[in-house]
């Protein structure tokens, strides 16, 4: 097709060589300084530096004061793009938006395209005037540049220097401009359509690659939403995930602000939403106006591509490119990057949740492997030791070393209650682990430790972390927090014990969770102030338990032990 064009462009411009012959002295004479321009157009090979080497050797070679190229849209309804020589950045700014095509002179030759030649545009009926800031023209040239049987778009001249009007010899050079405008044209459209193609492969090498990384899924998601901005030139470049309440919840942005629109909620309702949960593409060329978008987000936006991510049958998401609102429109050749990057994206997105799903399988294996050990091994090892030290200590004579040895045994069964503990935290899923009870009761006791001068023992009973709920884990780290801070700050006590119990039961019979604090110090004298034990037996009252308190772990029962539970 690439080389089908090729060769129709070149045979246009040879008809137009050829339609030379014959003509005036004076334009023969400039025919070297055409094959010059003809040469100068086709030097390079980006798209915009050649349309503005176009308009610049045309403005030369008819000695026109200005010079533009509107590039006609893939709707062919107005102007996707306006490129103009002559015209300063000043005036530029003070004009504002430029041409659209979609009405006057510019627009007439998008429907009719063909050759314009007027002494004063501004009598023609097709005009539709200036405006503001804009410098006066009256004499006019137009003409189509055409690339194979397409209209590229077209090639304005205006204001011949000296004040004269653009004659027959202008009209015949610029004919032979055109159809040479056409070749580098479309030369430099498959130059810039492979260059894309090559970015958009490279992203998505990119994408893949952090996504099979093993790094962070946020991060990696991130990773697409910034691959996406930036290959599609966009304002932002946003990944959204299906919501657990509907909709669609954005996950990931990279923009300006990120902050803005992380954890929106687009709900069901929305068209597009709707399309894309359907795995559907959507296009527009203005979020803000649009009538399907109906999030307050689109309002800062102008054209927009929303993709869904599939791969497989599976909707995983969706990725959202939207440009800033007056920037061109996406091609259709954007349009077809983004959604084979989307597929491949998504299938990415597949590939490393089966790789995560298979070293959490791994990790889980290990776990009960080390699960298994410590209950099979290490337990019973340490149950028949304690069973030979008792032995040893009925038969021992020594009070002295009766003690020891019964401390011994002590020892043993409170290092077998922390190895069952450390069994059933095996036992739970490695993302539980962070927000568990367990971890938070131990962040208490680690923070207590500091003020305290030690560390309180510890021991858990159960499986604390699935048995207790949110509610009841609560109030049973504000219970603790409150015996450890009465323990520092009354009781002197040098000597610490936390047991939290999941297997306990209520006098009625129920499951229970019952957290003891007990030390060796001063006791609770009569009379003292007992506002915080008041407070614990609210908290388990209001739940169903109970507090209570009573004899310590100092010598004959001396210190103070606080009890409270809460029916599971």
């Amino acid at each position: 097709m690439a080389e089908q064009d090729a060769q129709d462009s070149l045979e246009a411009a040879t008809r137009a060589t050829r339609s030379l012959q014959g003509l005036s002295t004076e334009l023969t004479a400039r025919i070297p300084q055409l094959l010059e321009a003809m040469r100068s157009i086709g030097a390079g090979l980006e798209l915009h530096s050649t349309l503005d080497r176009i308009c610049e050797t045309a403005a030369e070679l008819t000695a026109a004061r200005y010079a533009a190229i509107g590039v006609v849209s893939e709707s062919a309804e107005g102007l996707s793009d306006f490129i103009s020589y002559g015209v300063s950045e000043e005036v530029v700014r003070a004009i504002g938006h430029p041409p659209d095509g979609r009405r006057g002179l510019l627009g007439a030759l998008i429907h009719e395209p063909d050759t314009v030649l007027l002494d004063d545009l501004t009598t023609d009926p097709r005009a539709a005037g200036f405006p503001p800031g804009h410098p006066p023209m009256k004499s006019f040239l137009g003409m189509p540049i055409r690339v194979g049987d397409e209209i590229f778009g077209n090639l304005y001249l205006s204001e011949k220097r000296g004040g004269a009007p653009f004659d027959q010899d202008d009209l015949h050079m610029v004919r032979v401009l055109a159809a040479e405008a056409g070749i580098a044209i479309g030369n430099a459209r498959l130059y810039e359509e492979a260059r894309q193609r090559e970015r958009w492969i490279d992203g998505s090498v990119a994408v893949t690659t952090a996504l099979l990384s093993g790094g962070d899924a946020d991060d990696s998601l991130t990773v697409v939403a910034e691959q996406a901005r930036r290959l599609a030139a966009s304002a932002a470049g946003v990944v959204m995930m299906p919501a657990e309440e509907g909709g669609l919840e954005i996950v990931a942005v990279s923009a300006d602000d990120p902050a803005a629109s992380l954890g929106v909620v687009i709900g069901p309702e929305s068209p597009v939403v709707a399309a894309l949960l359907a795995g559907e593409s959507v296009f527009m060329d203005d979020s803000a106006t649009d009538p399907r978008m109906i999030s307050r987000q689109a309002a800062a936006y102008g054209p927009n591509m929303l993709v869904p991510l599939h791969s497989g049958g599976r909707m995983l998401g969706a990725l959202a490119t939207p440009r800033a609102r007056g920037d061109r429109p996406f091609t259709e050749a954007e349009r077809t990057l983004a959604t084979q990057f989307a597929s491949q994206a998504a299938l990415a997105l597949m590939m490393a949740e089966a790789q995560r799903d298979r070293e959490r399988l791994a990790v889980y294996e290990d776990r009960d492997r080390i699960a298994r050990d410590l209950h099979d091994l290490v337990i019973q090892r340490l149950f028949a030791t304690g069973m030979m030290l008792e032995g040893a200590q009925r038969r021992a004579m020594v009070p002295d070393v009766q003690e020891g040895v019964g401390q011994a045994v002590d020892e043993l069964d409170v290092t077998i209650q922390e190895i069952r503990t450390a069994i059933f935290a095996l036992q739970q899923e490695p993302a539980q682990a962070p927000s568990g009870l367990r971890t938070r009761v131990l962040r208490e006791i680690n923070m207590a430790a500091v003020p305290l001068g030690f560390k309180p023992s510890h021991r858990f009973l159960g499986a604390v972390d699935t048995l207790v709920g949110e509610l009841t884990g609560k109030n049973l780290i504000a219970a603790l927090r409150e015996a450890l801070s009465n323990a520092f700050r009354h009781a002197g006590a040098s000597l610490i014990d936390v047991v939290v119990d999941a297997t306990a039961t209520l006098p009625d019979g129920r499951p229970a969770v019952r957290l003891t604090v007990a030390d060796d110090g001063v006791g609770i004298p009569e009379g003292g102030r007992r506002s915080g034990l008041r407070n614990l037996a609210r908290r388990a009252e209001s739940l169903g338990g109970a507090s209570w308190f009573g004899p310590g772990i100092g010598e004959n029962g001396g210190g103070t032990g606080v009890v409270w539970q809460a029916p599971l």
